[in-house]
């Protein structure tokens, strides 16, 4: 049998020490303390070094999601569901003279159609459910439509990752054991812990799992990891778990600061709720005392999701557009929609250009 990819040959990938021990303490607070004390240490030195060469986000669909999982129950507007904006992410890293590219939440749109959740919603709409996807769903670029205009071949595509797996089918881009994948080239990075999960899926997890989406792909096209993981320089890959088990985030240094992307949390308002205008989070912030609104659609682990939370917006730092909200772009963002009126994202991302792409023969 093929074994997986290891990180310890790839000279790109190297383990950070930052958070060793913070998540085996017993004490939630212990775990809440030890994480920030890692995240200042972590954001110290990756301030310190050059932004990343590339980074852009691209939008892929704009999708709904229930108010009551994107806010867990904090929003007071009877709105049933919000927009929120899937987005694609390349970023090249050097290490010393040499590039890599990388692909973060490259989502087959067509295939995330078929996660459960996302199938039954469109089943509402019975005959008329094209109709109703045109009403509800918008669809704002796939990910090869944007690779061509960036001029990116997709032989130069080292890496894909995801801060977890839902709604994905990786197969798309790696291939199986019987038919290639449009990346040639190309290895996922994964948490051990998600690529597991995956594959062994309770039902409460499976309605947001594209069904077989991990299915006979070559296990040498996967580098499992086993914790924090600097890619290159100027981008780690930090796990947060929560939303899942195998949650990570990426932490990327650019012109900006810092940013931090996963799906945690749907917008920045989700990080800093006290200073927000959706209707219902500073006061609920201030009536519970959270400083952070969970995305709450599987809660695997709601504990260690807000731990992760303020571990991923202590790194991230202050916003430079708006310093009461962290530096938090996350990667499928809440976005203004006709249907929800009155609950829009405080501060909002959208897409970002940062840099310059450098082709592999350049």
């Amino acid at each position: 049998m093929t074994a997986y990819a290891s990180a310890a040959d790839d000279p790109f990938l190297r383990p950070i020490a930052h958070f060793d021990g913070v998540w085996s303490h017993a004490s939630p607070m212990d775990r809440l303390e030890a994480g920030k004390r890692a995240s200042l240490a972590l954001r110290e030195e990756m301030l310190a070094g050059a932004p990343v060469p590339f980074f852009q986000s691209l939008s892929l669909a704009a999708a709904p999601y229930p108010t009551r999982y994107a806010f867990l129950d904090a929003c007071s507007s009877p709105v049933p569901f919000i927009h929120i904006e899937n987005r694609l992410f390349v970023v090249q890293v050097t290490n010393g003279a040499e590039r890599k590219t990388l692909l973060l939440s490259p989502t087959d749109i067509e295939r995330a159609k078929e996660t459960p959740y996302f199938a039954r919603l469109r089943g509402l709409f019975g005959p008329f459910s094209s109709i109703g996807e045109k009403i509800v769903a918008r669809r704002l670029g796939t990910v090869e439509e944007h690779l061509r205009r960036l001029g990116i071949a997709p032989g130069e595509v080292d890496y894909i990752s995801y801060d977890h797996l839902h709604t994905q089918d990786v197969r798309t881009w790696l291939g199986t054991t019987l038919r290639p994948g449009l990346f040639p080239n190309a290895k996922l990075l994964v948490m051990r812990t998600e690529w597991q999960s995956a594959r062994g899926l309770l039902p409460t997890q499976a309605d947001w799992y594209c069904p077989n989406g991990t299915d006979d792909v070559d296990p040498s096209r996967v580098i499992l990891l086993d914790g924090d993981t600097m890619v290159g320089d100027g981008l780690a890959l930090v796990h947060t778990p929560g939303h899942t088990a195998g949650n990570h985030s990426f932490v990327t240094r650019v012109p900006e600061g810092l940013y931090v992307t996963s799906e945690n949390g749907v917008c920045a308002d989700a990080y800093a709720p006290r200073a927000s205008r959706i209707p219902g989070l500073a006061r609920h912030a201030k009536h519970t005392g959270q400083e952070v609104i969970l995305n709450g659609n599987t809660l695997e682990g709601s504990v260690d999701q807000y731990v992760s939370m303020v571990i991923e917006k202590t790194i991230a730092g202050p916003s430079p557009r708006n310093g009461d909200f962290p530096n938090m772009v996350v990667s499928s963002e809440l976005a203004p929609f006709w249907g929800a009126p009155g609950i829009k994202p405080t501060l909002r991302f959208g897409e970002i250009d940062a840099g310059r792409y450098t082709p592999r023969s350049g």
